[in-house]
């Protein structure tokens, strides 16, 4: 799917952190996978991986049980 959007420049964001943010939230709702928003971002899933914790979003995709029923096994 293709879509193109008409911004103000005054959000002061570049396309890349545009994508970024949009790819970062899609993976975070687990709507879509670390390669399919690296592939969106039009990096590599290793640089994908390394950068979405600035976005706010954690690579561990848990949510508070699945966490605490990890940490019980350890």
């Amino acid at each position: 799917m293709t879509l193109q959007l008409e911004l103000p420049n005054s959000i002061g964001l570049s396309s890349f952190e545009l994508s970024m943010n949009l790819a970062a939230k899609l993976f975070d709702r687990g709507l879509i996978s670390s390669g399919q928003a690296a592939t969106i971002v039009g990096i590599s899933k290793k640089a994908f991986i390394e950068i979405v914790g600035q976005y706010g979003v954690s690579i561990f995709q848990y949510d508070e049980d699945e966490l605490a029923e990890e940490l019980k096994n350890l």
